[in-house]
């Protein structure tokens, strides 16, 4: 029977570093599934890494593919104080949340939570980000720890999470908005053309369209609110 990608996943470091060329580990573990994917994409999984899916899914152990990177130690990023300049790109782009600070105040990494996926690097318009060596010549997961995958896990979990409810509240916001145009579009309009208005009716309704199609609502929801009256 071939392992389910939870199986998959559960073997997998949770750097959360794309390395492997997906987003995310859950998503080269269901690409490995569908056999989209090779066991050999995970640099931060290493050789030992490699053995581990190999026993799941019964294919052979390979070398790492080096399109994908190479084994190396563990590495945690640090931030130049003195370069920092507040931007937050490397807070937005840390995945597991391990970068704290505010805009336009000096940001620092919470070595403990640092993955070392260096998704913070290429972000850094100051080039402020280092990254150090803390695992000294262990490699893969002779670097790594069970408890530390499983940490980087739930934090990455909470993490898509969050994102995922800012998400869901700006696009309410932003639906709400549309709503309130459309429930007197003269008002908040600077034209009082009635094909102009009709036009940018069709192009509101379009949009609230779409966006309730990707929530899986019906797009025949549009109309009936429409003309509703805003509270």
């Amino acid at each position: 029977m071939s392992p389910s990608a939870a199986e998959l996943l559960a073997v997998l470091p949770q750097t959360q570093c794309m390395r492997c060329g997906y987003p995310d580990c859950a998503a080269y573990a269901q690409a490995i599934t569908s056999r989209q994917a090779d066991i050999n994409q995970c640099p931060p999984g290493g050789a030992e890494g490699v053995l581990r899916l190999s026993a799941l899914t019964g294919r052979a152990a390979q070398a790492l593919n080096p399109v994908n990177g190479h084994e190396g130690p563990r590495t945690v990023v640090f931030i130049d104080e003195a370069w920092c300049i507040g931007c937050t790109l490397c807070i937005k782009a840390c995945p597991v949340d391990a970068i704290v600070g505010a805009n336009k105040l000096m940001h620092t990494v919470i070595e403990t939570y640092c993955t070392g996926c260096e998704l913070c690097l290429p972000v850094c318009p100051v080039d402020c980000m280092k990254i150090e060596t803390v695992s000294g010549t262990a490699t893969g997961w002779a670097a790594w720890s069970a408890a530390q995958a499983e940490q980087a896990r739930a934090r990455y979990d909470f993490h898509s999470f969050q994102c995922k409810r800012d998400k869901d509240e700006n696009d309410k916001r932003l639906e709400e908005k549309a709503l309130l145009k459309l429930s007197d579009l003269s008002h908040h309009s600077q034209h009082t053309d009635p094909a102009v208005l009709e036009k940018k009716r069709v192009v509101i309704e379009a949009a609230l369209a779409r966006a309730r199609a990707k929530r899986g609502n019906p797009p025949s929801m549009v109309g009936e609110t429409s003309n509703a009256t805003p509270i």
